[in-house]
Formats: C-alpha cells, structure tokens, sequence
C-alpha cells in the first residue's frame, strides 16, 4: 500500500465514522476506495467491517445523552442485532465470493435509493401520532437488518433509522442514537467473527479504525450543524460509481 493509498484510506474512515454516526452508509465510501487501491471483494469487506468498528462506538459514545431512558428497548433489539450480525458474518464466509460479487451491486443500488428516501420516510413517521415500541414487528425486522450488515453492511443505518422512525414514538435524534448502538453491535459481532475466521488486510484495517474513530467523534460532537442533504448526495454519487466499478 502506497502513502498516498493509506491517506485515501484514511479520509474514507473519517467521512464513513461522520456519516455513519449521522445517516448511516459509510460503507458506500469505503468500501468503493478498498477495491479502487486493489483489495479483493471479500477482503475488503472483512477489512472494512473491522476498521470501522471503532468510528461505531465513538459515535454511539457521542449520543450518549440522546440514549437516556432507552435501557429496556437497546436490550431487546441489541440482542437481535448480536444474532443477525453473527449469521450475517458467516453468509458471508459460507457464501462464494462469486456470489458476493453478484449481489454486491444490488445492495448497493438499494442502499443508495434508500439514502436518498430517507428524508421522507423520516418525516411520514414523524407526522404519524400514538405510543408506539415496536412489538415483534421491530424485533424482527432488526434482526434482518442485523444480518443484511452482517454481510455487507451499507445503509445499514438507514435501514434501522427507516423501521425504527416508523415504529417508534419517539424523536429522530433519540432513534438516531439507537441506531447507533445496534449498528455498532451488528459490526462488532461481524468484526469478532471475521477476526477469527477470515482474510482480513490488517494495515487497511488499522488505518480506518483510526480514521473511522477521528470520523464518529466528530459526528457525535457536530453532526447535527452538516448538511445532511449534501451528505446525502455525495453517498449516491460515490455508490454510483462503486455500482459502474463492480459491473465493469
């Protein structure tokens, strides 16, 4: 790996832990730059997935004060997240990387539509009244949550801001928080098992921990003052062109 490779990975894990904290999606910038500097699919997703670990709990620990009261609901949907991280974790090492290479451009076609829907989905569930805390119906869709970023991991917080802003009566900045601390469950799991098990590029690794810790501190401290909006279309961007990348 090249100086300049290490400081491009190094800028991926500072947006992808900024983002990650505020949107989620953080792996449509890194995962897009692991195989640009020459890192096999399955590699650079086992990589990633550990590198960014670290940027999931700074930014957890960054909206602390938003997870107040929230002891009960993180227990439950915590433990689904742990499940569906270890069976996503071993899809992936049980699954061809044929496979992978096949399905990798759908996922992130999905997450980018969902990037940019976000926004309304976010602002339905917010107009909608009544105490809500889920039920099964949260639980479960968690779970599948928990092993779609187990396997890939891209808009992973999307996903959980989407089902949790629909069926939780509660502020986005309080499910964002949540969001938070489950997704850094799903990626922790993932990264044990992958740690354990799998091909892992430990200096790439290294680089996005650090980068990825610089990026969840930032977000948790001043996320809130970007502009999501531009944030938003620059994850599409970059996923369209992961999208051109992997077809090609």
């Amino acid at each position: 790996m090249t100086p300049l490779h290490a400081l491009a990975v190094a800028a991926a894990g500072v947006f992808a832990g900024a983002i990650n904290t505020l949107v989620g999606s953080g792996t449509l910038v890194t995962f897009p730059t692991l195989l640009a500097i020459g890192l096999g699919p399955v590699v650079a997703n086992t990589s990633n997935t550990v590198g960014l670990v670290v940027g999931s709990v700074s930014g957890a620990i960054g909206y602390r004060r938003e997870l107040a009261g929230q002891r009960d609901r993180l227990l439950r949907l915590g433990a689904a997240s742990v499940v569906g991280g270890l069976v996503g974790g071993v899809l992936l090492l049980q699954l061809p990387s044929s496979a992978f290479e096949a399905v990798v451009p759908v996922l992130v076609g999905i997450a980018c539509v969902l990037v940019l829907v976000q926004p309304r989905i976010a602002a339905r569930a917010r107009a909608r009244g009544g105490r809500r805390e889920g039920g099964p119906l949260l639980t479960t869709g968690v779970l599948a949550s928990g092993v779609y970023g187990g396997y890939f991991g891209a808009a992973q917080g999307v996903l959980l801001l989407g089902m949790m802003g629909s069926l939780l009566d509660e502020s986005l900045q309080r499910i964002n928080a949540t969001k938070n601390v489950l997704a850094a469950l799903v990626n922790g799991t993932a990264a044990v098992l992958f740690m354990v098990t799998a091909p892992i590029d430990w200096s790439v690794a290294g680089i996005l921990a650090v980068g990825s810790a610089v990026g969840g501190t930032l977000g948790g401290r001043y996320g809130r003052r970007l502009p999501a909006g531009a944030l938003r279309v620059l994850v599409f961007v970059v996923g369209v062109i992961a999208i051109v990348e992997l077809v090609t």
